[in-house]
């Protein structure tokens, strides 16, 4: 069994915003797996999130119960929902999978990776806190500013995304993507889908190996 976790904040307001990318590849994971099924997501106020079960068959014949959850919490209390998750469902932290935004990678780029540190994304650190361990597997999707071969807030500076004057991370993460990042935006999104489908046909050094932006 394994818990797959899109990270992001609930609610319309926050829905087109950076830091909800976690939920926007899973949401894609859920259609591409789904399509026979038609399976939907399930609010659970118990689990503080809205979680969908499926019941996912390889192409080789491997087969797998997965758990996809979107937490309810807010961001910054991501980790009280996948404590209730794991204990609920029995599930051993090797076996959860987070996808989140990563502010440290350019949009388009994505990195997938098993424990280290947060990195100060609020929501893994909410996670590390209740899990009291990081050894859960990351898949960590770009949403910072490339300029110059630097991120956009690598050396403390204010800069401009299109019309706003990002001063700070928290700024960035819940501006939505510019026009112009749209594109890459969607390819990842799809990368990001394919890659969790991967892993679970060929395993995970398999998915790295494919997706793991040099």
């Amino acid at each position: 069994m394994k818990l797959i976790v899109g990270l992001g904040n609930p609610g319309e307001k926050y829905a087109s915003t950076r830091h909800n990318l976690g939920f926007a590849v899973v949401d894609h994971f859920l259609k591409e797996i789904s399509s026979v099924e038609k399976a939907t997501w399930s609010a659970n106020s118990k689990l503080k999130s809205d979680v969908v079960t499926i019941d996912w068959k390889g192409k080789d014949g491997n087969e797998e119960k997965l758990i996809l959850a979107k937490p309810q919490t807010y961001m910054n209390n991501s980790g009280m929902a996948v404590q209730l998750l794991t204990s609920y469902y029995k599930i051993a932290t090797e076996d959860v999978w987070v996808v989140y935004d990563e502010l440290d990678l350019p949009v388009g780029f994505m990195k997938i990776r098993f424990g280290g540190a947060a990195a100060g994304h609020h929501g893994v650190e909410s996670i590390m806190a209740q899990l009291a361990t990081d050894q859960f597997w990351r898949f960590r999707m770009g949403i910072g500013v490339a300029r110059r071969g630097r991120s956009a807030l690598e050396d403390g500076k204010s800069h401009s995304l299109g019309r706003e004057h990002i001063r700070d991370a928290e700024d960035l993460v819940l501006a939505p993507f510019t026009q112009n990042e749209q594109g890459k935006v969607r390819e990842m999104i799809n990368h990001g889908a394919d890659a969790l489908s991967l892993a679970l046909e060929k395993g995970l050094e398999t998915a790295m190996n494919r997706y793991n932006t040099k």
